[in-house]
């Protein structure tokens, strides 16, 4: 697994919109933080574009200004402005050829996961699972979520707890982590996107889905075998959880916990990775140790393993 060089002073990051529309003035916190931090921000025309539609701009657009960021080596992080719907529009058509040769840390989540699952999939480079342009706005540039961006960016391993579940399957283990959005996650399924999760920690989050839409969705996981031969399976905030007229009459986490009762491996819910504020910043492809005990779990990353 490769991994891109962390962060220095005046480097520059880059601000792109790959998905769906963004004011530019929602953006205003990120460019004053990152500023703050010392780097220089280069920001894309994508980002408040003149689209009267869903998206950032055309296919192409969008596109075309993902690519020049990719290729261009005076840009040495990409954080996106946010998510949405639109990535999985053009992911087959990006040449990630020059990237591989000189990568850099891509950050985002939520619909941003079909680029994290592309990399992991087809080029074997690390990048960040944590909070977009967006959030800082939400923030104010201030919080968990994006210090724990600024200490990934500059090499730091950082460490997670969260409060105990009674859904909890304890136990430990290490892998290298994967995951992101359920919804992207199982789109990726037979497509060019579909991750190896043997060996590996997965982690899931999501926002505004039915009962039923999850269940069902973790069904086709398991019956693609993406749940059978886990690490360890780490679950995030499940947000804006709606629920049938007549009810489902389960919630997410017992729903879950029988879908994978059957496997041995440590299981968590109530990890802090989100839509909402609690969304730490992640290495995915990074190697980490899931410890969940009774009085709490940890996620830490520690030293890479060849």
């Amino acid at each position: 697994m490769k991994q891109p060089s962390f962060l220095k002073a005046k480097q520059t990051i880059g601000i792109t919109c790959p998905a769906g529309y963004m004011l530019a003035e929602k953006a205003a916190d990120c460019i004053k933080t990152l500023q703050k931090w010392g780097f220089e921000v280069m920001v894309g025309k994508t980002l408040g574009s003149a689209s009267s539609n869903y998206f950032s701009g055309t296919d192409e657009e969008r596109r075309d200004e993902l690519q020049a960021m990719l290729d261009d080596v005076n840009i040495h992080a990409i954080i996106f402005g946010r998510g949405g719907y639109g990535m999985g529009r053009i992911i087959n058509q990006l040449d990630f050829k020059k990237f591989k040769k000189n990568p850099k840390w891509l950050v985002g989540f939520s619909d941003i996961t079909v680029l994290h699952n592309h990399l992991q999939a087809n080029n074997k480079v690390c990048s960040i699972h944590g909070p977009m342009a967006a959030a800082f706005t939400l923030t104010d540039g201030d919080s968990r979520a994006i210090d724990s961006l600024h200490q990934v960016l500059k090499g730091k391993r950082n460490t997670y707890r969260c409060s105990p579940s009674p859904y909890n399957r304890t136990g430990k283990s290490t892998g290298r982590l994967v995951g992101g959005n359920l919804t992207l996650m199982v789109n990726s399924i037979g497509t060019a996107q579909q991750i190896n999760t043997r060996n590996k920690i997965l982690f899931l989050e999501e926002i505004g889905e039915q009962l039923y839409h999850i269940d069902r969705m973790f069904y086709q996981l398991k019956r693609s075998g993406l749940l059978k031969d886990l690490a360890g399976l780490v679950i995030g905030g499940f947000t804006d959880v709606k629920d049938t007229e007549r009810p489902f009459g389960e919630e997410v986490e017992s729903l879950i916990r029988k879908i994978v009762d059957e496997y041995k491996y440590p299981v968590c819910f109530h990890f802090p990775v989100s839509h909402g504020k609690e969304n730490v910043a992640l290495k995915i492809g990074g190697v980490y140790q899931l410890s969940v005990s009774n009085k709490q779990t940890v996620l830490k990353e520690i030293a890479d393993i060849t």
